[in-house]
């Protein structure tokens, strides 16, 4: 079995759940391919037993791994999805950060967590994503995201204007610092603390929510994944901000973005009995009224 390990830090808290991870993982028998970056922050803190191998981006689809250990927070899960692409290997999320809506697995559980997964007691929960297009795209073929495309605007003082269409259908002129185009799994991200519903991770759709809307009867609304949205911007300046999950780049003010869902899904390990509304309760803290 070989396992693809990924992380961006390490702090004295979670060098011995590393280490306990590495134990476990060689104790398995697995073979361990690490992210070279990864490896020069760990090296000196945390020791291999076995022989490894490294990776660099996308070169870690060459081999092909049983599994791609995504070490740290929801951030960390973030970049993991553009090293995963449309391989569909299975992200194993283990949370080292704060919430943790996608690194579901808690690193301190991590030996229980991985004899369930080594015995098949786990499920995929596939996710979609969402895709740009433009004329002219900074972004390549790391056009994804799994949280959400935002359009914001490239200065701290003006509005902008963005006008939106469906499936070519005009839907509103918003005046506002942006707009949010996010997934179900992103309906607990940006979208959410814009005042998005939450949304099952299954429910194939998209929500518009506006960023600080000028007019305060614009809401955030909800449409099928199926559905093409164009946009266009207007406004003083000459360039704005368009951010995939974490990644950011700076378009042209004349550019036109499509946003449609990415042909692909990706495939995040939950442990079974672990269900999206247990994870809503936990996270958001519901139930901690006494009334409850």
């Amino acid at each position: 079995m070989l396992i693809a390990i990924y992380g961006k830090s390490l702090n004295i808290y979670n060098a011995n759940p590393i280490q306990r991870l590495i134990a476990k993982l060689e104790s398995s028998g697995a073979e361990l391919c690490v992210h070279e970056d990864f490896y020069a922050i760990i090296k000196d803190k945390i020791s291999f037993n076995t022989i490894i191998s490294f990776f660099k981006d996308e070169k870690v689809l060459i081999k092909k791994p049983d599994f791609f250990c995504s070490i740290g927070g929801d951030g960390t899960m973030l970049k993991t999805i553009t090293l995963v692409g449309a391989s569909g290997i299975p992200i194993i999320g283990l949370n080292t950060g704060r919430l943790g809506f996608l690194s579901g697995i808690s690193i301190e559980d991590i030996e229980s967590a991985l004899e369930k997964i080594f015995n098949g007691n786990f499920e995929l929960d596939k996710r979609s994503l969402v895709r740009l297009e433009a004329f002219n795209n900074p972004y390549l073929k790391n056009n994804f995201a799994l949280n959400e495309i935002t359009v914001h605007k490239n200065d701290n003082t003006t509005m902008m204007t963005i006008h939106a269409w469906v499936n070519g259908e005009f839907l509103n002129a918003y005046w506002a610092d942006g707009l949010i185009i996010s997934t179900p799994t992103g309906s607990t991200a940006y979208s959410l603390s814009c005042g998005g519903p939450l949304v099952m991770p299954d429910s194939a759709n998209f929500i518009i929510t506006p960023i600080s809307p000028h007019n305060l009867n614009v809401r955030p609304i909800i449409i099928s994944d199926k559905d093409v949205v164009t946009l266009k911007i207007e406004g003083r300046n000459k360039s704005f901000i368009v951010t995939l999950d974490s990644r950011q780049e700076v378009f042209d003010a004349a550019e036109e973005l499509t946003i449609m869902r990415e042909k692909f899904e990706i495939n995040l390990v939950r442990l079974k009995g672990n269900d999206f509304m247990s994870t809503l309760r936990q996270k958001l803290m519901w139930g901690l009224d006494k009334r409850n």
